[in-house]
C-alpha cells in the first residue's frame, strides 16, 4: 500500500466514524436525541450520562422561580406541556438547572449544557413529564 492510497483510507476512516463519537465535538442537534420509531436513539442512549450541549430556543417556564425550562427546536410562545409519555413531542428537552431560571425571551437562541438522562420523570413540583432531560445543566 502507497502513501496516498493510505491517507486517502485514513480519511474514509474518519468520516465513517459513528455520530456518537462526533456528538462531542459540538452541540447535539434535538432530532438526533429522538428515534424515528419513537422513544431515544441510538445515539442518546450511548451518551446518557455524559456532558453534551444542545442549542435551541426556551419556551417560557410553567411557573415562575422553577429550576427547570423546556429547550425546543422552534420558538414557541407557550410552553409545549404533556400530559403523556405518547404525547411527548420529539423537538424538545427538559433542562434542569442548580438555580433558578431566568427567563430568556422565547425568540433568542441559546445554547445549553448538561448530562443527558433518559427516561419518564415526573417533575414533583409542576407534574410536568419529561423523557428526555438534561440535568446540573447551564444556558447561555
Amino acid at each position: 500500500m502507497d502513501r496516498r492510497r493510505f491517507l486517502t483510507c485514513a480519511c474514509a476512516a474518519t468520516l465513517a466514524l459513528p455520530l456518537a463519537a462526533r456528538a462531542s465535538d459540538g452541540p447535539v442537534k434535538l432530532r438526533m436525541l429522538y428515534a424515528r420509531s419513537g422513544g431515544s436513539s441510538e445515539l442518546a442512549q450511548s451518551l446518557e450520562g455524559a456532558r453534551i450541549s444542545v442549542s435551541g430556543f426556551m419556551a417560557p417556564p410553567l411557573k415562575a422561580e422553577s429550576n427547570f425550562f423546556v429547550l425546543t427546536r422552534m420558538p414557541m410562545s407557550v410552553c409545549p406541556f404533556c400530559e403523556t409519555a405518547a404525547e411527548w413531542p420529539d423537538d424538545i428537552i427538559a433542562v434542569y438547572t442548580k438555580r433558578t431560571v431566568e427567563v430568556i425571551p422565547f425568540n433568542v437562541k441559546i445554547m445549553t449544557s448538561g448530562v443527558l438522562e433518559l427516561g419518564e420523570h415526573r417533575d414533583p413540583d409542576t407534574g410536568f413529564l419529561s423523557l428526555v432531560r438534561l440535568a446540573d445543566a447551564t444556558y447561555a
